[in-house]
């Protein structure tokens, strides 16, 4: 260990008499200043204007534009390179390689020795980012001190691994260019390595473990996993025994087949360790956010509990559907993440993709290739994507095993269990297209909740719930599949239910939505609602201005009262049946999500044709 330090000693010394590393030291510290001053900029202003500026921790640090750890990553990809070039290149130029090889100090202390020496420095460059974050940490409350431990070891671990590729490209060349050149080359292969051959399942896996991208961002972000640790360990360790052999090779004659055998073997030992350390089963975390925003909710986590036995997501994608780039093969991993974190919680989840072709109703298809059938148009759209057309089914061959002819044969997802249960869960037409954690939990939800049924009360002309999802209609809101707040992709059930007929209420409906009535329920359908209200039964009751007789026939029994007329608010450019209302503190107390609508921002609600009404208590009715 002592020639290791001395010779670290040493290359960290040599550094500094160079005019390098005093340059990028000096421009590096100016750099994060600007960040950090952005940083603070930024949050300054948005309180003189009023707003709450949120989490600063995060973003302070992981901002997309100014953070510092994501400069600073951007920053050590192009310094680097210039720092490690003259690592060994410098030894071979100067001749002074052939002491270091007559010297007692084996191959493995003169690696060692200049990596420790390489990564010292990166510790000095970390130190100053240190010195600006903690200044700040000392000026803000409940600073996470644990969010800013897990960036710094995502960037150091980062920072050895820079080191140990360009210590190893520094070995191979005695020209100090080169070898800088060579470690970009090198760094922008491992950083884009997943972006290469990934429609060959075999090739994506490991192009996809390999690359470099993407793998401290977790740790900036606060999530520490054990994969993208060790990972760090793999490429820094294998690098390093890289360079090792280079010397030895150098030092000592071998057979030829024995050099091979080395490095086959290390590439093997890489290989089965990478493969263990990425199945999830393996797969260990630790959140150091204060909110824990890497992790999924508590109610998600308490729903994934209860999943036992197997569980498979399989994603049918419908090549003549527009949205297929979504899960098609080069895009595979990038949809696997999407169900990371559920599959910290349940490792055993396995993820499917079905490829087939079929009439999603997309007259885009229809104009693009008139006359053509619909394999003829798969084969077309299929020599665009650069796949191969035998990869989709025909329709027919999948109708065998599912009918998506309900889902329109759009882009799906079927969650199986083990015993045979199945949900769907299905992209939206919004912004976002994919579900976030509230709709993938509430698809899991079903299979250990008895899920909440809503009725809709028909027959007296109150609005739809299925068909053309006219204005007045609510089949939007309550059935279609597309969009995202329906009742349906919320965890909830729905049905028509009528009272016109000789049965009573089912008695699976929780709640019974009774809304805008054309008419008033006769005594027999009177009758059979205040059965369900008896038993206990939930109602949501909506009228519409100049309804009030209807309406008030139906509600007078709960002590409330519609008014005749609507109430009107006096606007400038506006028309008098709009008005604008505040909230009271008591809405504001319901949800986060009304957090806008109190101060500093007071945000009005705005609502059109409303209704006046009166409010008596009466015993047993809230």
């Amino acid at each position: 260990m002592k020639k290791i330090y001395k010779i670290a000693k040493a290359e960290l010394l040599t550094m500094f008499y160079s005019p390098v590393a005093w340059l990028i030291l000096i421009v590096f510290t100016i750099q994060i200043g600007i960040s950090f001053v952005a940083s603070l900029k930024d949050v300054t202003n948005t309180q003189n204007m009023g707003y709450t500026a949120g989490s600063l921790t995060p973003y302070l640090l992981i901002n997309a534009v100014t953070g510092l750890f994501t400069m600073m990553q951007k920053y050590l990809y192009l310094y680097m390179p210039l720092l490690t070039m003259g690592l060994m290149s410098r030894e071979y130029s100067s001749g002074t390689i052939k002491l270091l090889y007559s010297s007692p100090v084996t191959a493995k202390d003169i690696i060692f020795g200049k990596f420790l020496g390489m990564i010292s420095y990166g510790a000095i460059l970390l130190a100053a980012l240190l010195v600006l974050v903690l200044g700040f940490a000392f000026t803000v409350d409940n600073f996470n001190y644990a969010e800013l431990c897990s960036g710094l070891l995502g960037m150091f671990l980062l920072l050895c691994a820079y080191s140990a590729i360009g210590l190893f490209v520094s070995s191979l060349t005695s020209y100090q260019v080169v070898a800088a050149i060579g470690t970009l080359v090198v760094l922008a292969v491992l950083n884009y390595a997943n972006q290469l051959w990934q429609d060959i399942a075999f090739v994506r896996e490991i192009t996809y473990w390999i690359c470099l991208t993407g793998r401290s961002g977790p740790m900036t972000g606060g999530l520490i996993c054990s994969e993208d640790v060790i990972y760090y360990f793999v490429v820094i360790a294998m690098f390093l025994l890289l360079s090792i052999l280079k010397l030895q090779s150098t030092r000592q004659s071998e057979p030829v087949a024995k050099v091979i055998g080395k490095y086959a073997f290390l590439l093997a030992g890489v290989v089965v360790v990478g493969y263990i350390t990425s199945r999830p089963v393996f797969m260990y975390y630790y959140d150091t956010t204060e909110t824990k925003r890497n992790t999924l909710s508590i109610s998600s986590q308490e729903v994934m509990s209860k999943l036992d036995g197997g569980l498979t997501i399989t994603t049918y994608v419908n090549m003549l559907d527009d949205n297929r780039y979504l899960a098609m093969p080069a895009n595979i991993k990038e949809d696997e993440e999407r169900f990371k974190q559920y599959l910290r919680f349940k490792p055993d989840m396995t993820l499917k993709y079905v490829y087939y072709y079929a009439d999603s109703g997309n007259d885009r298809f229809t104009r693009l290739y008139p006359g053509l059938s619909t394999k003829e148009m798969m084969e077309k759209e299929a020599e665009l994507a650069e796949v191969s057309p035998e990869l989709f089914m025909p329709v027919e061959e999948l109708n065998k095993t599912i009918d998506l002819s309900g889902e329109g044969y759009h882009f799906v997802r079927v969650i199986e269990r083990e015993n045979g249960q199945t949900a769907f869960l299905r992209l939206y037409n919004d912004m976002m297209k994919v579900p976030g954690e509230s709709e993938i939990s509430v698809a899991f939800k079903r299979f250990t909740t008895k899920l909440p049924v809503v009725g809709f009360l028909t027959g007296q002309g109150e609005p739809r719930i299925t068909g053309e999802g006219l204005s007045r209609d609510y089949t939007m809101f309550a059935d279609t599949k597309d969009f995202r707040q329906s009742l349906v992709n919320q965890g909830f059930d729905v049905l028509p239910v009528s009272v016109s007929d000789d049965q009573d209420i089912p008695a699976n409906i929780d709640i019974i939505v009774i809304a805008d009535m054309n008419r008033a329920l006769t005594e027999g359908e009177q009758e059979k609602l205040d059965k369900y209200i008896a038993r206990g039964g939930n109602m949501l009751i909506a009228g519409r201005a100049r309804k009030d007789e209807v309406m008030n026939s139906l509600v007078e029994q709960f002590g409330v009262k519609f008014l005749p007329g609507t109430l009107v608010q006096k606007h400038v450019d506006e028309g008098p049946n709009v008005v604008y209302m505040s909230a009271t503190p008591e809405m504001q107390q319901l949800s986060y999500l009304m957090e806008p609508l109190g101060p500093p921002r007071n945000a009005k609600i705005v609502m059109l044709m409303l209704q006046g009404w009166n409010i008596r208590q009466i015993k047993g009715i809230m």
